[in-house]
């Protein structure tokens, strides 16, 4: 699990102001737009540059010319020779996407669609599939595993315990059955694994969760969202809740929580956390109910989550 609110660093060997404002004036579209998706899937994942230097091997200053859109002349060369081949990109790299005519045939049928066409294929493929399909005659229809997803501080473990003690139903943290499955903690299995084997982890704890418990609620990490395997579990066999919050609030909440570690560079990390926040929230507001922790005292929140929660799952609110 990535450290949602660690600080950020200074990063030596980084492109300087005066370097990034020269650049500005020669970027070439294309690799702007690179730099653009790696520096959102970077966010998404909750890395800094620093870490990615660190897991890639790649100096920060090389990540730091990636993500401004400058250099990078041999990506330019392949972007000529699929132009000149009239394909994509994707297609000369070996994307899976590209790996057979059906595929091509979906992608050229996608393309250009708006996200809410995307979402209704995504849907009908699913069901099409037979994914959204009970698992046993004791799973109901409509599902009663309750899963909480939104950026560490929302308050997933506090109204998880009070929706799960108001609901009667178990509560399951994901990170302790993380820790229980791989007899370590989660900062050990990262420094020790990886963020690989750590994913690993996340999804089988997950699909043990799922296969346990007809009903639950289940409070997920915040990077879950990065993995798309266990993402699409999660929306397909769980009532899925967001919990968002403004970035203050998370901040103040973890610091509450008795780690400080954001607040020793506040201004970098609270830069950080909004960039997280940007990265995951296409895919946060995927959840079936979205709720702002943050417009209103717990108490309340609590209720309006307990009532949004027994109308989608059926049950009475009283």
């Amino acid at each position: 699990m990535s450290n949602d609110l660690a600080p950020s660093p200074a990063e030596a060997e980084v492109a300087t102001p005066a370097e990034i404002e020269i650049a500005e004036g020669r970027k070439e579209p294309f690799l702007a737009a690179l730099g653009e998706r790696v520096r959102a899937l970077r966010a998404r994942r909750g890395l800094t540059r620093k870490a990615l230097a660190s897991a890639t091997g790649v100096s920060e200053r090389h990540l730091a010319n990636l993500e401004y859109g400058v250099g990078n002349a041999s990506i330019l060369i392949l972007l000529n020779v699929t132009q000149a081949l009239q394909c994509s990109l994707a297609e000369v790299l070996g994307d899976v996407t590209t790996s057979s005519p059906e595929w091509l045939m979906l992608r050229e049928m996608l393309s250009d669609r708006d996200e809410a066409t995307l979402r209704r294929v995504r849907v009908a493929a699913t069901e099409l599939l037979g994914a959204t399909a009970p698992r046993s005659d004791e799973e109901p229809a409509r599902s009663r595993r309750i899963a909480l997803i939104g950026l560490r501080g929302a308050g997933k473990s506090t109204l998880g315990r009070m929706l799960a003690e108001d609901l009667e139903f178990p509560f399951v943290e994901l990170s302790r059955e993380i820790e229980t499955l791989a007899g370590c903690s989660i900062s050990e299995i990262l420094g020790l694994y990886g963020q690989n084997a750590y994913r690993r982890y996340e999804r089988r704890a997950l699909e043990e969760a799922i296969d346990a418990h007809p009903e639950a609620v289940i409070a997920t990490a915040g990077g879950l969202v990065s993995d798309l395997g266990s993402f699409n579990l999660l929306l397909r066999r769980c009532m899925s809740v967001w919990l968002k919050a403004d970035p203050e609030d998370h901040m103040g909440r973890v610091a509450a929580q008795g780690d400080l570690r954001p607040m020793a560079a506040s201004r970098e990390a609270m830069e950080d956390l909004k960039s997280i926040l940007a990265g995951r929230t296409a895919f946060y507001s995927k959840a079936n109910i979205h709720i702002d922790t943050s417009a209103q005292p717990l108490l309340e929140t609590f209720e309006i989550l307990r009532a949004q929660v027994r109308e989608a799952i059926g049950l009475p609110g009283s």
